[in-house]
């Protein structure tokens, strides 16, 4: 892998952001440690080495680990128990996490130790920021944590290859660690008293995947709300419920402040979406004129899926927000067993236990789902001709019955729909282990996992609504009377797939929009590359 010129990210091991460790992980950004971070390191090792050298029993330095804390272990072995605790835990199977992930979570464990109180060396520091920025990238299996004590297997996986064990990515592929870093002339790094247990008593796999899913989920709730706004406008749906007094002044929760203020912005200049005034003049003309209005024709107020939106998309975003508020929090935290800390007792805690990570996975999990719901409820709107305010059904553009246009289209957003509902919480899902020494467990890389699943599964369910919309503004012969917004997203779409005149093989359409959606397309295609959206 060919690392990107761009400006490093500094580590500190108290400022990274999610924007810093997405540069890490999908950018390929080089990373540096901060001249602090490597003094304080320096200071709380010769703090612990003092400990050590006065006898103090201390967990994993002068005992075995986890149920085996009572086995007093003598000093003269600490880089064969550092060994064995990092090769007895490589024990993660199943699919590897991608390369992006692993970077992340590379990235998310020395920003942890770099805090200052896991007391390992500088040296492991600066190994673990060369193996980044010589793009050296441990496979890691995804499956195989309980989420405390921390990640222990995944980051097991990690610490292999500072040793010069196990497997690095090349070409997506497993490679073994040891011909790799001979080819680059970089020795493996012994690991001394602790230091194999800092790498691994953590919650980093769980927080570097979690950094890029709340990255890219608040991606997908912008993409969300550019597509709402297409499909308004192809419905001539009212922007009087996105005005801002009834968001700022009535209900100041923050998502639903920031949906509205995205859905203004990007209905400005429609020559479709109509104010509430005009919908009220229409309906004052018909009662004046005597006429009785049709069932569907003219209502006052339209529905949810159209008039809901900052309430149910702005809730998503919250979940959002907070999501990336612990994840923050928890990139920036020593969250290893134990932690030393000038002129106090050791602590001997749990800081490497996940669940506010879990819990906030499992958050984004439900939010998420709810996210596919709303678009698959929309898209429903768009196909069915009792709902679509006099488009053809399934959007037809040629004759009907012949042609089946999008039937086969919403099966599967409502098969994935339905799939994300299968998707429950993990983190209520503990099982002891490790002898009920680990009896409480949080199982937050699964939760991770599951937000990974739903947020991909989404793609796929907004692409299908993406595609109605353009297809339901084509069969309005609408498109010059889009806004600004609208239009650019419009033009996106048809860039990628044409019309659909007559049936024809559907299912590379919707993975080309899923695949663009993914990379965060829609937003970048808006006249301004999405600066006005919050």
């Amino acid at each position: 892998m060919t690392l990107v010129e761009t400006t490093p990210v500094e580590l500190d091991g108290q400022n990274v952001d999610i924007g810093g460790i997405r540069r890490i992980a999908e950018e390929q950004a080089p990373c540096v440690i901060a001249p602090t971070a490597l003094e304080k390191a320096a200071a709380s090792r010769a703090m612990f080495q003092d400990i050590v050298e006065q006898g103090i029993p201390v967990y994993g330095i002068t005992t075995g680990y986890g149920d085996l804390a009572y086995m007093m272990v003598d000093n003269a072995v600490e880089i064969e128990l550092q060994l064995n605790l990092v090769r007895s835990h490589c024990a993660g199977v199943g699919p590897l996490f991608a390369e992006d992930e692993a970077r992340a979570m590379v990235a998310a464990r020395l920003n942890a130790l770099a805090r200052g109180y896991s007391a390992v060396r500088p040296e492991l520091l600066e190994r673990l920021a060369l193996l980044l920025n010589q793009g050296v990238t441990p496979a890691i299996p995804e499956i195989g944590s309980l989420g405390a004590s921390g990640d222990l297997a995944p980051l097991s996986h990690i610490a292999a290859v500072i040793i010069g064990e196990g497997y690095v990515l090349r070409d997506g592929r497993p490679t073994p660690t040891g011909p790799v870093l001979r080819q680059l002339g970089v020795e493996p790094l012994q690991l001394r008293f602790k230091e194999g247990l800092s790498l691994i008593n953590g919650t980093s796999a769980m927080t570097g995947l979690g950094a890029l899913l709340t990255g890219r989920a608040l991606t997908q709730v912008r993409q969300a709300e550019i597509v709402t706004a297409l499909a308004l406008e192809a419905l001539q749906g009212s922007t009087g419920a996105f005005m801002a007094e009834g968001h700022e002044l009535a209900r100041p929760h923050r998502g639903q402040v920031d949906n509205a203020a995205n859905m203004r912005t990007l209905l400005a200049g429609s020559g479709l979406a109509l104010e509430h005034r005009e919908i009220r003049r229409q309906v004052e003309e018909q009662k004046q004129a005597g006429v009785t209005v049709q069932r569907g024709e003219i209502y006052l107020q339209k529905p949810y899926t159209l008039r809901a939106i900052p309430q149910v998309v702005g809730a998503v975003r919250d979940t959002v927000y907070h999501a990336t508020s612990v994840v923050t929090t928890e990139l920036n935290s020593s969250n290893d067993n134990p932690l030393f800390f000038e002129g106090r007792e050791v602590f001997h805690g749990a800081n490497f236990h996940g669940q506010p990570v879990a819990f906030a996975m499992d958050f984004l999990t439900i939010a998420l789902t709810q996210l596919g719901v709303t678009s698959e409820r929309r898209t429903n709107r768009l196909l069915n001709r009792h709902l679509n305010g006099g488009l053809p059904e399934y959007l037809v553009a040629g004759e009907p019955g012949l042609n089946s246009g999008f039937t086969g289209a919403q099966y599967p957003a409502t098969a994935l729909v339905a799939e994300n509902r299968t998707i429950g919480p993990a983190s209520t899902q503990s099982i002891p282990s490790n002898s009920d020494n680990q009896d409480v467990v949080s199982m937050g890389l699964i939760s991770a996992r599951n937000a990974r699943r739903v947020l991909r599964n989404n793609d796929l369910i907004l692409a299908v609504e993406y595609l109605s919309a353009a297809q339901a503004v084509d069969l309005r012969g609408v498109v010059d009377r889009l806004g600004p917004a609208g239009r650019a997203t419009y033009d996106r779409i048809r860039s990628m797939v044409p019309t659909l005149d007559r049936d024809r093989y559907m299912s590379d359409d919707i993975e080309t929009v899923a695949a663009a959606l993914a990379r965060g397309e829609f937003v970048d295609a808006l006249p301004d590359g999405g600066e006005g959206l919050r």
